[in-house]
């Protein structure tokens, strides 16, 4: 049985983005809690969505009024800070009847184990996929991550990341782990390793090449799509 909110890595060049965030959830609706705010301990209000099962999850079992440890997809938007999907709660102690019904809990060997705290603590994220604009002078990264193609087979349009920390301009356009920490709206890098180089396909004149050049010259605040990169999209 699974031990942790976040599956392990099945493949080296695994894209995903997924984290846990501990606060009290404030729908913006009492009646419909699809959208609302994860409220933290230092006072940060994270704009959040609620996807699929764990509404369901939230309405049945969970005291809303208490904080609990989120497990959120994050995305960037510039001028709204940090926002947050959410997906699923980690709190193995007092959710084995969620368990039961199949409701989005992670699973733990101890549905009554007295610590539900994880060993990275609260706030920590783990982002996976290409990066694609780094400035260590100011400490700005961006990467791109892909995603599953849905049922129907459409393939969803990759997002970017904007994070921050220190990453040298050698490794832009490569696979990275990062291991990231939540601080206020931002998601801090705390460690990455480098996997490799991402392969790009050759388009217009080779536009992937040149915009790899101005992100490695730090002109313009905002990095441009990368051209896409070779091998299969992995959900985060």
């Amino acid at each position: 049985m699974r031990q942790h909110p976040i599956s392990p890595v099945t493949e080296p060049t695994q894209y995903r983005a997924i984290g846990v965030v501990r606060g009290v959830y404030v729908p913006t609706d009492a009646e419909q809690l699809t959208r609302g705010v994860i409220r933290t301990a230092d006072g940060t209000e994270l704009e959040a969505v609620v996807l699929g099962r764990l509404l369901t999850l939230m309405r049945r079992h969970l005291n809303l009024e208490e904080p609990h440890l989120w497990v959120v997809y994050p995305r960037s938007r510039e001028e709204e800070g940090l926002h947050l999907q959410m997906v699923g709660v980690w709190e193995p102690s007092t959710l084995a009847a969620a368990e039961e019904a199949e409701l989005p809990v992670a699973e733990s060997p101890a549905a009554d184990s007295p610590q539900d705290a994880l060993p990275e603590g609260d706030d920590y994220f783990s982002v996976r996929g290409e990066l694609i604009y780094t400035r260590p002078e100011t400490g700005d990264l961006v990467v791109k991550v892909r995603v599953m193609p849905r049922p129907d087979g459409s393939r969803p349009v990759p997002f970017k990341l904007q994070l921050k920390g220190d990453v040298p301009l050698e490794h832009l356009r490569h696979f990275v782990a990062l291991n990231l920490r939540r601080q206020a709206q931002q998601l801090q890098l705390e460690s990455f390793e480098v996997i490799g180089p991402v392969a790009q396909r050759g388009n217009r004149g080779g536009k992937g090449r040149r915009d790899g050049a101005a992100s490695k010259g730090g002109k313009g605040g905002k990095a441009r799509p990368a051209a896409a990169g070779q091998g299969g999209p992995r959900r985060p």
